[in-house]
């Protein structure tokens, strides 16, 4: 039995963390910690987990993360790097959602997060976390990077494009829709009801957080220094999910008639990317709560652009599943272990 400790579980990716780990049957959660909510019940705050967990919130004690096995970061920016070099230190495995280790560029990850990186040491070693690009590397890993909610939608949307050769990377468009839980559970005017109900915005247009994780973990795929990609995410008023619609020119026309092979040949042995027909409209209620991308090719009339829509639930696939699905391979155990759940309808 696994030992797991998670660091911030008030948070939606927390709860969600909680919520997966309940079921999965090779893991004992022994520690909880929320510096805020330290001597409630685990049940009280999420009365969903009634039955599950008898954990109380704890302030974090780097003595007892040390008895886990792997501890779950699920922290804003700038906690996971100051605190996870001691738990790397005394020999526990770490898997950290938060973005302090996803970039290897440091001062690109200081631009955008406007503080100095810490730990730059471990940013060098950590492993970015998208199992159906690195898995071997995973599976060794000490440290795992969790990738971003958008980033892992586009990623898997693009890979099999770029990794074939088949299209101009140097003009990649990802046009992309999240819920309001990608905000975060912290109160925030923005996303009140009353404020996204009944509307739909784009933002961060001139330049999004995800923008150089996207870009430097693509560069890797293709090898393709000059690659460009344009991102634009945008609010829509749901709960859960993310659709990223993308567009790539190819580099000849002709090898459009491949492109459905391609992708269902590339995913083929993935258990948690599903290839629809070509033509599918892939719905984010349709991966609600299950740890899945799902995504369809189209193309227009005469047209040299390939259209992929590629969905998640931010909060599973985007966020704690995957971080429970790197665990597993980490460990060892069946990689859909405690994750093969299906999403929830209507």
């Amino acid at each position: 039995m696994i030992k797991v400790g998670i660091v911030g579980g008030t948070g939606y990716t927390g709860v969600e963390l909680l919520r997966i780990l309940a079921i999965h049957p090779g893991v004992e959660v022994i520690c909880i910690t929320s510096r805020s909510e330290a001597g409630l019940a685990v049940a009280d705050l999420y009365p969903n987990l009634r039955g599950y967990y008898e954990l109380v919130f704890s302030d974090p004690d780097p003595a007892t993360l040390a008895q886990c096995d792997l501890v779950f970061f699920a922290t804003p920016h700038g906690v996971a790097m100051r605190l996870v070099p001691d738990l790397l230190d005394r020999g526990v495995r770490v898997v950290d959602l938060s973005a302090d280790f996803r970039l290897k560029d440091l001062q690109v990850w200081a631009s955008w997060y406007g503080m100095p990186h810490e730990s730059p040491a471990w940013a060098e070693r950590a492993v970015y976390g998208l199992p159906e690009m690195a898995r071997n590397a995973i599976r060794d890993a000490q440290l795992v990077a969790n990738p971003g909610c958008y980033p892992t939608a586009v990623q898997l949307g693009f890979l099999p494009l770029l990794e074939s050769g088949l299209v101009d990377g140097r003009r990649l468009i990802a046009d992309a829709k999240s819920g309001a839980s990608g905000a975060g559970r912290q109160a925030s005017v923005g996303t009140l009801h009353g404020e996204i109900g009944e509307s739909f915005k784009a933002y961060g247009a001139s330049g999004h957080r995800h923008l150089p994780e996207i870009r430097e973990r693509l560069v890797a795929a293709s090898g393709d220094p000059e690659l460009g990609i344009t991102f634009v995410p945008h609010l829509v008023p749901m709960i859960r999910g993310i659709e990223a619609t993308l567009y790539a020119e190819l580099k000849n026309p002709d090898d459009f008639q491949r492109l459905q092979a391609v992708f269902e040949s590339r995913y083929a042995q993935e258990p948690f990317v599903d290839v629809m027909p070509f033509g599918s409209h892939p719905e984010t209620r349709s991966v609600r709560g299950e740890n899945s991308c799902r995504m369809a090719l189209h193309r227009q009339p005469d047209s040299s652009v390939v259209i992929v829509s590629s969905v998640i639930d931010n909060l599973v696939k985007g966020a704690a599943g995957q971080a429970v699905q790197n665990m597993n391979i980490m460990f060892g155990l069946d990689e859909t272990s405690g994750l093969k759940i299906p999403a929830l309808l209507p």
